[in-house]
């Protein structure tokens, strides 16, 4: 069970704490429980009640009519509003509800129904990677357990073999890419995406990833000769980074090798070579 502190909560939600602290107040929407030392904290249910109030109040229902509503009207409410509304924050917020749930069918049906309405790209881009992102905050204060990391984690990892499998292969004379996550990084689903992205570019693809030595990864690149190299660093290395991006340009001299992750966003040092890096998919493709 979560327990999360009013903080969490605003950032969860994106109600702020003194509106939270007002509508407990005014019209008994949640009622936190207290510790032993009298520090309010709220609950699972009512993490999820509070994203499906704000859902409902930011599409123009007065919060005094929310109030009097049943959990099960205003969850039929908000399923109303997710079928209508383009709204991407309502489907991240569906996703979020489903997750702490481990809801797994309403996970899959919510993730199926915003590739048919948007497309598979746009999902990831502009739903996908924001609902991450959000959810970073909740394995950041432990607020999920590995089991809710490995149950979206695989959820979305399948949707994106899926979509790879539908994509045709390139000829071979077409420009090759090596994928792959460096020894010790588990961390495979934004590699996942570039794969999809660059097939879909028209790449030929050697896809390698998690946790390649870095001795299978020269062999693999004197074996295919790919024009390019395609990284994701977002756990700390056995090694500086610094250190780890000038072997790799010192092995791969003669191509480009494009990385991204958690950790070259925090990155500060100088740049190395042919090392680019990127952010976003958008970012990615100005290299491809």
């Amino acid at each position: 069970m979560g327990k999360y502190s009013i903080k969490e909560l605003e950032q969860l939600s994106g109600i702020k704490a003194h509106t939270i602290r007002i509508w407990e107040k005014r019209h008994k929407i949640i009622a936190p429980n207290r510790t032993a030392t009298n520090i309010r904290f709220y609950s699972d249910e009512d993490l999820k009640k509070i994203i499906n109030v704000s859902l409902l109040n930011n599409n123009g229902i007065k919060i005094s009519k929310i109030a009097d509503m049943s959990l099960d009207d205003m969850n039929r409410k908000v399923l109303q509003l997710s079928e209508l509304n383009n709204d991407v924050m309502v489907h991240i917020d569906q996703l979020v509800v489903a997750m702490i749930d481990m809801e797994e069918e309403l996970f899959e049906k919510i993730l199926n129904n915003l590739i048919l309405r948007y497309g598979f790209e746009k999902s990831v881009t502009e739903i996908i990677y924001p609902f991450l992102e959000k959810i970073g905050i909740l394995w950041q204060t432990h607020n999920i357990t590995p089991a809710h990391e490995h149950f979206i984690s695989n959820l979305i990892r399948q949707k994106i073999i899926v979509a790879i499998d539908g994509l045709p292969l390139p000829p071979k004379s077409a420009r090759k890419i090596l994928l792959f996550l460096p020894e010790g990084e588990m961390h495979e689903l934004g590699l996942l995406f570039y794969h999809f992205l660059t097939r879909k570019s028209g790449y030929r693809t050697y896809y390698l990833g998690q946790n390649v030595p870095h001795e299978d990864l020269i062999s693999v690149y004197s074996a295919h000769q790919p024009n390019i190299l395609l990284s994701s660093i977002t756990s700390v290395l056995n090694m500086p980074l610094e250190d780890y991006l000038l072997r790799l340009t010192k092995d791969f001299p003669m191509s480009p090798i494009l990385v991204s992750g958690l950790q070259i966003q925090r990155f500060k040092g100088q740049k190395v070579a042919n090392v680019q890096t990127f952010s976003t998919a958008t970012e990615l493709r100005l290299f491809l």
